[in-house]
Formats: C-alpha cells, sequence, structure tokens
C-alpha cells in the first residue's frame, strides 16, 4: 500500500513531462504550419510586418515570421477582366449571360456626340503589373478601374456620332478607350496594364431600334447602289479612253503616213527636177514615155494609123474576131 502511493507522483510527474513535451511539439508544427507558405506561378507574394511593406517574394515556397508578418497573394500574370452593360453567368463554348438589370443597363447607355443614345457593351481585359501599387496606393483598385473605364468610354463615345458608334468607329472606339484608361490608370497608380477593350455589342435604344435598322438599311441599299455605279463606270470609262486612244493613234499614223508620202513625192519631184535640169529632153521623153505606158492600158484598144491609112475596117475586123475566139 505504501508502495503505491509512493509510485502515484512519480507517474503523475511522467505524465506531465509528455503533455508538456506534446503541447511544445504541437507549439512548434503550428509556428512551422504559420511560417511557410506557397506563391504559385502566376501570382507574386506581398509581405507586410505589422502592416508595413517589407519585402516581395516569387512563386514557391517561402517563409515569413508568425504573427509579425502577413502575406498578401497577387495574380501578376493572371489575365482579368471586367464587364459593362451584361454579366457572364457561365463561360465556355456556349457562354451563358445574366439578364439585363438597371444597373448593367445604366452602365450601357450612353449620348453620343450628335445627342442620340447608344446602348454599349464592352470588355476591359487587364492584369496586374505593380503588386505594391495595386495593393496600397489605391483603395479597392477593381471597383476604381470600374468606375474610371466607364467614365473614359463615355467622352470618347461622346466626341462621335451615332452611326460612328454603331458602324465604322467600333475599332477606333475600343483602342482610344485603352489608352486613355492607362493613362488614368499610370496617373491614379493602380499598378494595372490594360490589355485590351473589346466593344462587345452596340445597339440603338430599343424603342428607336426598328428606326436605325430602316435608316442602316437605306445606308446599306445606297453603299450598294454606289458601288454598282462604280462597276459600271469602272467598265465604261476605261472602255472609252481606250477606244479613244486607239483612234488617236489611227489618227496619227494616218498623219504620219499623209506626211511621209508628201515628203517622199516631194524629195520625187526634186530628184526629177534635178536630172530634168541636166538633161531636158532625154527626161522629157522619159516621162513622155512612162507616162503613156501607165495610160495607155487602161483606155482599151487602140488603132495608131499614119496619114496614108485610109481604111481601118480589116484591123477593126480581126479585133472583132479575137474578141469572138475568146
Amino acid at each position: 500500500m505504501d508502495n503505491q502511493k509512493l509510485n502515484l507522483p512519480i507517474q503523475v510527474t511522467k505524465i506531465l513531462k509528455y503533455w508538456k513535451l506534446l503541447v511544445a511539439f504541437f507549439f512548434l508544427v503550428l509556428i512551422l504550419w504559420s511560417s511557410i507558405f506557397q506563391i504559385s506561378t502566376e501570382e507574386v507574394g506581398v509581405i507586410t510586418r505589422f502592416g508595413k511593406y517589407v519585402r516581395q517574394v516569387e512563386p514557391g515556397l517561402n517563409f515569413k515570421i508568425p504573427v509579425a508578418e502577413d502575406v498578401y497573394k497577387v495574380p501578376v500574370e493572371r489575365q482579368q477582366k471586367l464587364e459593362f452593360g451584361f454579366r457572364t453567368s457561365q463561360a465556355g463554348v456556349n457562354t451563358r449571360y445574366n439578364s439585363q438589370s438597371s444597373s448593367t443597363k445604366d452602365e450601357s447607355l450612353m449620348l453620343t456626340g450628335d445627342l442620340n443614345l447608344a446602348e454599349v457593351q464592352w470588355v476591359v481585359q487587364y492584369r496586374v503589373d505593380n503588386a505594391y501599387n495595386n495593393l496600397f496606393e489605391v483603395r479597392n483598385p477593381q471597383n476604381t478601374l470600374r468606375t474610371l473605364s466607364e467614365a473614359a468610354m463615355r467622352q470618347i463615345v461622346g466626341d462621335r456620332t451615332v452611326n460612328e458608334v454603331l458602324t465604322v468607329g467600333r475599332t477606333e472606339i475600343g483602342s482610344k478607350s485603352q489608352e486613355l484608361i492607362q493613362q488614368i490608370c499610370r496617373e491614379y497608380s493602380l499598378g494595372i496594364k490594360i490589355e485590351q477593350v473589346v466593344l462587345q455589342d452596340v445597339n440603338p435604344p430599343e424603342p428607336v431600334k426598328a428606326a436605325f435598322n430602316a435608316v442602316n438599311e437605306a445606308q446599306q441599299e445606297k453603299e450598294t447602289l454606289i458601288n454598282q455605279a462604280k462597276s459600271e463606270y469602272n467598265k465604261v470609262i476605261p472602255k472609252a479612253r481606250g477606244q479613244a486612244e486607239e483612234t488617236i493613234q489611227q489618227a496619227e499614223g494616218y498623219a504620219a503616213e499623209r506626211v511621209n508620202n508628201a515628203d517622199g513625192e516631194a524629195a520625187r519631184f526634186t530628184a526629177l527636177y534635178d536630172e530634168f535640169v541636166k538633161a531636158p529632153e532625154v527626161t522629157k521623153r522619159r516621162v513622155y514615155l512612162e507616162t503613156m505606158s501607165n495610160v495607155m492600158p487602161k483606155i482599151g484598144n487602140v488603132v495608131i494609123t499614119d496619114d496614108k491609112g485610109n481604111n481601118v475596117l480589116p484591123l477593126l475586123q480581126m479585133e472583132m474576131n479575137k474578141k469572138n475566139i475568146k
């Protein structure tokens, strides 16, 4: 009995010792667990000590002082987006959108430069390029980006007519909006880089949609008629120009031919005159003979007699016999 009483304090002491070791091990594990953290490949870690920024860590396993230091994970490589005028409920091959609410409708309804209304839906794609500025320079940077993006889009749309907004000016509006939003982000030190601004859908307000569609159809028909007229013009005018050029070339060729012939005749006459001056009688006889050789075949049958010939009937009879034989 006495031995049992002596062993009891020893057992209690051992149990208390084990509990202390167990508690110490638990606290050690807890400290290690709260000291180690992991940053994924598309993030950076921002460390603050008692609320003050101390350093920035790269992806992988990292350590911090428990309790004293906190870590903020900022996705700097992930592309994020803000939607205006609509909200996506499920992204994928068959993307689904939420029905338009009053807030999204207020975002999209804008006044153009010619005092018309248009419903503009767009997307701002961005990523964080400065984790410190994004965390500490501006309170709630995403809401700030949404507000300034809407203001920039309203300014850009307000400088253009409704036809430009609905048709040809959409690409320019997107690029100008991107430049303006990026400029304001730098001025506000948001630590955000704007990747792209895309106009999703631009429509006239529902009450006047039918009238706008009619105007667009008329404009398209006008463009079609203009293109047809230009096509006909391109067919007729080049052909007429070609014919005119051909006529001019023919006239120039004819003029050159006449001039060359005249020059040749003048040169021939000059050469003949020079020979005539050298030997007038010989030249006169030669010209006479050449002329007679050209003229005589054209006047038909010719009978030449001298002054003693008093009967030409046999000759004529012979000629008639020749014709009958043929």
